[in-house]
């Protein structure tokens, strides 16, 4: 998370996609939810729970593909309305999963049961699996840096398979690889020390 935040406050003028895992078993929920929601969700003493900066429900990142995209302010995506970058993100995420043998569909309007675990709830521009089973979703912020988008995909698709079918969905041309650097990890250490690892910032109130 405090590698997200700072790829967002150092954008320039090109778009940062992130793509991950975990590294422990780990449960991330929105700015604006209590603790207690993430814990009702997935009771689990072994679990790191982890307030993220964008909104959102709940999500257990031990059964996804994590990524990150931010988005500079002067790109047209950082001021679309909220639904539609939700919208044209995901449906590249979508492009990109079916090309690779997934088959998945983009929702249209809110269909799932309103609970606070991501992937039981699926909204408009999530997208959905031939089933009806959620298996994409994400929490955006914008700032004066432009827009994070925080995504999260339950898939077999490799990261680097994923990663690049997205980079070619969202950038044609010629992207440039983001290496943040030892300053940015050193910081980004300082960070999660000072803000994501705190008893305050986990439990406080939206």
């Amino acid at each position: 998370m405090a590698v997200d935040q700072l790829m967002m406050e150092q954008v320039n003028d090109r778009p940062i996609l992130r793509v991950y895992h975990w590294v422990e078993p780990t449960v991330t929920f929105g700015y604006f939810l209590p603790l207690s929601e993430a814990t009702d969700a997935f009771p689990d003493d072994e679990l790191t729970y982890v307030r993220r900066w964008t909104g959102g429900g709940v999500v257990d990142h031990r059964i996804d593909l994590t990524y990150t995209l931010a988005v500079p302010r002067s790109h047209e995506l950082a001021s679309a309305r909220g639904a539609e970058s939700y919208r044209v993100i995901h449906q590249a995420v979508a492009n990109v999963m079916n090309a690779l043998g997934e088959s998945v569909r983009l929702t249209v309007v809110d269909e799932g049961d309103g609970g606070a675990a991501c992937f039981t709830n699926p909204v408009a521009y999530d997208l959905t699996n031939m089933s009806g089973e959620k298996v994409a979703g994400a929490g955006q912020r914008r700032s004066r840096y432009g827009l994070l988008h925080q995504g999260s995909v339950i898939t077999k698709i490799t990261a680097e398979a994923f990663t690049q079918q997205l980079v070619s969905e969202l950038c044609p041309g010629t992207p440039h690889d983001w290496d943040p650097g030892a300053d940015m990890l050193e910081a980004s250490l300082e960070l999660a020390q000072a803000r994501y690892a705190t008893e305050s910032w986990l439990k406080k109130l939206g």
